[in-house]
């Protein structure tokens, strides 16, 4: 009997706590969606960044945005969150088909495979644009 009282108990806590994980946002499969979340997301990660031209991961992983000024900002999930870097310099990057993989000046940051499909060699052209790295 004290073994059935003690299951019962594991699992209320069990249920407990996902309920309040879900209450607050946790866990879930979030991606970018569209444009105007992209565009939120550049501007979390950068305040102030205003993107001309983006391009999103079809499985909505990752983006890549241009503004103005020829910045790029590459976003990424981390976690349940996206994180995003601008590139200043030129990234190092891999063209396979539809897939480009760039590894950003920030090695912390990581590499990021995005699968954008026709519009892959056209970004990977445009990172080509910019800076080289001065010790390169």
């Amino acid at each position: 009997m004290d073994q059935l009282v003690q299951i019962g108990g594991s699992l209320m806590a069990i249920l407990v706590l996902a309920w309040l994980a879900h209450k607050m946002g946790l866990g879930g499969d979030e991606r970018i969606r569209d444009d105007d979340h992209a565009r939120y997301l550049a501007d979390q990660a950068v305040s102030g960044f205003d993107p001309v031209d983006i391009v999103i991961d079809k499985a909505g992983y990752g983006a890549l945005l241009r503004d103005r000024s020829g910045r790029v900002l590459v976003l990424k999930r981390h976690g349940t969150h996206f994180a995003g870097r601008i590139m200043t310099v030129r990234p190092e990057a891999r063209l396979d088909q539809g897939l480009l993989t760039i590894q950003p000046d920030d090695r912390p940051f990581g590499a990021v495979t995005l699968n954008l499909g026709e519009q892959a060699q056209i970004w990977a052209a445009s990172l080509r644009r910019l800076e080289k790295r001065a010790d390169a």
